[in-house]
């Protein structure tokens, strides 16, 4: 497919008009969010990417929407919550929520110290990653976040099936 997606891969994909429809969509979308996961979170710069992961940390008890906000300067929020199983809370989830854009290079990154929260429990959120090949060797996916028309937007999750090894 030219699109980069397996006929494995598992996609979803909304469409919003609001603020408070993309929080709802991130609410649905922590639904799909089985810790471990690391994903990419692309779009451009005010296309609603911190709007979509306050209704993730909403779902999973982890911040109230008006307590989350963009790390563009302190590069990681960390939220703790409980991952959503059935429409009930269930297992602890560490939702961390990450910010590229000022990271200039590899050595940088390192200095981040991701692995050490990529853990059985996390999910992690990671905006601009695609800058690295490193961070993109490491992602279960990604969320893309087009802006359409005013405030309308098409988020689309897409979850790469993992490889079985034969």
């Amino acid at each position: 497919m030219s699109d980069g997606k397996s006929m494995d891969d598992k996609v979803r994909v909304f469409t919003t008009h609001s603020a408070e429809e993309t929080i709802e969509a991130g609410r649905e979308l922590a639904k799909l969010l089985d810790p471990p996961k690391t994903l990419l979170l692309r779009g451009d710069l005010g296309a609603g990417k911190t709007t979509l992961v306050k209704g993730i940390a909403a779902a999973l008890g982890a911040a109230e929407p008006d307590e989350v906000t963009s790390p563009t300067f302190t590069l990681i929020h960390e939220y703790a919550g409980r991952s959503v199983e059935n429409g009930k809370l269930g297992e602890t989830v560490l939702l961390y929520h990450l910010d590229l854009y000022r990271i200039e290079n590899q050595r940088q990154l390192d200095t981040l110290g991701m692995e050490e929260l990529m853990t059985p429990q996390s999910v992690l959120l990671i905006e601009w990653g695609e800058k690295f090949p490193s961070v993109t060797a490491r992602c279960d996916g990604e969320i893309v976040i087009e802006t359409l028309h005013g405030d309308e937007r098409r988020i689309t999750l897409t979850l790469h099936t993992p490889k079985v090894a034969s």
